[in-house]
């Protein structure tokens, strides 16, 4: 863990260590390939975060670590928000914003991370989530 001398700020450090980690497992990368998973992380909470309206996308960020909060609310235009898109364009801006090379195609990336996602957030919000998704998108949330 941590030691920043500041409890809330060692808590937050250590819960999104330990989120970034599960990605790397799931994923199968070393510790040494941190900012992909970081990179992953937060195209994959971008692409999500824009699709929502402003007060879903609010309920939505409530749920995650504070750390991870702020990655999710760096550079949003809650003006400009919903983006309606469908799953391929959901996936192409994924990729645009993840700028490493894969193992296997984008869509395994982004159910990584959103099964990831998923552990961290109450079944109630990731239920609320899928609800809120188009039928073209729920099928990119795991159930």
């Amino acid at each position: 863990m941590v030691a920043t001398g500041f409890a809330s700020f060692d808590t937050t450090v250590d819960k999104t260590n330990r989120l970034l980690k599960e990605i790397e497992d799931a994923y199968g990368w070393p510790k040494e390939r941190r900012k992909q998973s970081y990179a992953a992380l937060r195209a994959v909470l971008h692409q999500l975060r824009d699709r929502l309206t402003v007060d879903e996308a609010v309920q939505f960020g409530a749920q995650l670590p504070m750390l991870v909060r702020g990655i999710y609310y760096e550079g949003w235009r809650p003006a400009e928000t919903p983006v309606k898109m469908h799953s391929e364009e959901f996936y192409q801006r994924i990729r645009h914003d993840f700028p490493y090379s894969i193992q296997g195609d984008i869509e395994q990336l982004v159910h990584t991370v959103l099964e990831t996602l998923q552990r961290h957030i109450s079944e109630g919000e990731w239920h609320d989530l899928r609800g809120r998704m188009p039928a073209d998108l729920v099928t990119v949330i795991p159930a």
